[in-house]
């Protein structure tokens, strides 16, 4: 199949979540336009501030009705139970390519026989299938009537997120991990093609400083605040955490003297930070990673929970692995590492395997393997 001329003819339909700010999902919708940039864009809500909507390039971006409801734009979330309604609101029959880009509810738009709907899945609804119950401990819903309410919702919301994987043509997955989580939710097999992750804009650095850094939002889920309890066992060992976000204050009011609290830090902080750092520290289960390959694209080793995408971007040469998530566990990989001496260059190399031109041809071909 010639994809010059599939690419010509195709009326195409880009379908997000929701629009809020320029993080992974809309890497990979940049990415895609850069692919077909005829296409029309379509979410949930849009609520992107202005200074990141440059990657739209003036696009309108048609929403559901949601768009328009209140308190909406800080509460869109709040919104979820409608969300497969208002999804399946989107008139999308006048295109011949509908791609959508979906953690939620996006791979649930209606398209008919003669339509060709490929889903790049970032990941099936984590808080409805297997992180349920870990969902409902940290959100306090995991008892009472509210408690009681928001399972209800759920086992509705498998239910459509079931039956709406009917509707997908082909399945792309971001990792492995992912793959497999959606031959266990859907039953369908997927192909990997892993998010474009912009290594040009980070530089390998040879010169490495006596310390350790972390970065991401200060979620429970991120596990800073395990990493910052290993450091703290470990007081000759400096590490500097970048992030801010709702655990900020309760890690900062644990963090020993030899631990830096940055909160929040613009892109060329971050960068100079990664460049230097004797290695990056990520404890979290993702299910690709990003922040970990931006570090190897710096040169810089990583030190990861061995789960998740982690496993798929990190290698023997790049990094060290440890086995779970437990102060004890990082600090033996730590001192391990000490002992390893990994090449920035291989770092720098592993991290090319994730450059957006790897991602733009992969999904080029099977746009004109599946037309």
């Amino acid at each position: 199949m010639n994809f010059d001329r599939v690419d010509r003819k195709m009326k195409v339909a880009l379908v997000c979540e929701w629009l809020v700010t320029y993080a992974g999902s809309e890497r990979v919708a940049e990415a895609i336009l850069e692919i077909f940039p005829q296409a029309d864009v379509y979410a949930v809500v849009d609520f992107l501030p202005e200074e990141e909507r440059g990657w739209l390039h003036g696009k309108k971006v048609h929403t559901t009705f949601l768009q328009k409801w209140p308190v909406a734009g800080k509460h869109y979330k709040s919104y979820l139970p409608l969300m497969p309604l208002a999804i399946e609101q989107l008139d999308l029959s006048g295109y011949d390519l509908v791609i959508s880009s979906s953690h939620c509810v996006a791979k649930g738009v209606l398209t008919g026989p003669d339509q060709l709907h490929i889903s790049y899945v970032h990941s099936p609804m984590r808080y409805a299938w297997d992180l349920t119950h870990e969902y409902l401990r940290e959100t306090g819903l995991d008892r009472g009537l509210k408690g009681w309410i928001a399972r209800l919702l759920l086992h509705y919301m498998r239910i459509w997120d079931t039956r709406t994987g009917n509707g997908v043509d082909h399945f792309l997955a971001n990792s492995g991990f992912i793959a497999r989580r959606i031959r266990k939710v859907y039953g369908r097999e997927a192909q990997v093609i892993y998010p474009p992750v912009d290594v040009d804009r980070f530089t390998c650095c040879e010169e490495k400083e006596d310390y350790y850094l972390t970065a991401s939002r200060l979620v429970p889920y991120k596990r800073v605040k395990l990493i910052v309890e290993a450091f703290n066992g470990m007081p000759d060992k400096k590490l500097i955490v970048i992030g801010d976000g709702p655990e900020y204050e309760s890690i900062r009011a644990i963090a020993g003297n030899n631990i830096e609290m940055l909160g929040y830090q613009p892109t060329e902080v971050l960068k100079e930070k990664m460049q230097h750092a004797r290695a990056f520290v990520f404890a979290a289960e993702e299910d690709f990673g990003i922040t970990p390959v931006e570090a190897q694209a710096c040169g810089t080793p990583v030190i990861a929970y061995g789960k998740g995408g982690a496993l798929e971007t990190i290698t023997a040469e790049t990094g060290m692995f440890f086995t779970e998530q437990s102060a004890a566990a990082i600090r033996e990989a730590v001192r391990s590492f000490e002992n390893q001496n990994i090449a920035p260059a291989k770092c720098r190399k592993n991290a090319e395997r994730f450059a957006p031109e790897v991602f733009r041809n992969s999904l080029r071909e099977c746009v004109a393997k599946w037309s």
